[in-house]
């Protein structure tokens, strides 16, 4: 008995998507949040070792940090599952970036407005390799403290960015973040198509 082969309309396609930002700006709790699996972590403890490289005045409470990446799914719909890497904040991991953002469809920025200048570097990263971002302001304490305009301006990213306020913790709120990437995306990748050669 032959197999048919599946009709459009039941084909699922599967999505790489990167979170990024700067160190405890809270990408480990964004993909544990949404990811309908037990994720996938890497977090260390933080030893003396760190003293001096990582600085954690900023996010005093902070025991752990991921060392190589974290990983989630999430299914958006029926035909539609995203795959999440997040990746570690501190600059001596950077050099793990090239290879997680490698087949990725775009990349989530999530900021910490009290630290905005660290998420420069993962804005740069993104822009100089021409992959679709946005700016996820994470409200924590569940508040936000600056506009998404004014957030936009001092990052200096260009109008068509998306800039959008979430609560890292909470799973509706990063799977709004996570469909809102996405649209963004496809719509950059329809003007594309239709633009003059």
């Amino acid at each position: 008995m032959s197999r048919r082969p599946p009709t459009p309309s039941g084909r699922v396609t599967s999505a790489k998507i990167v979170i990024a930002g700067g160190f405890g700006v809270g990408k480990t709790t964004l993909v544990g949040s949404v990811s309908e699996i037990t994720p996938l972590t890497t977090e260390a403890i933080m030893t003396s070792a760190g003293v001096g490289v990582d600085d954690t005045r900023q996010v005093p409470g902070k025991m752990t940090t991921t060392v190589a990446m974290d990983f989630g799914r999430i299914s958006i719909d029926r035909d539609l599952i995203l795959y999440l890497f997040g990746t570690p904040g501190q600059t001596r991991f950077w050099f793990m970036w090239d290879e997680l953002v490698r087949g990725a469809i775009g990349a989530v920025v999530l900021v910490d407005t009290r630290r905005l200048a660290d998420c420069f570097a993962a804005i740069d990263f993104f822009e100089h390799r021409r992959l679709p971002y946005l700016v996820a302001i994470n409200c924590f304490d569940g508040m936000q403290y600056h506009d998404p305009q004014d957030v936009r301006d001092a990052l200096a990213i260009s109008h068509d960015v998306p800039v959008v306020a979430c609560d890292a913790r909470n799973r509706e709120s990063t799977k709004h973040v996570l469909i809102s990437l996405v649209e963004y995306v496809l719509t950059m990748r329809r003007s594309r198509a239709v633009a003059p050669a």
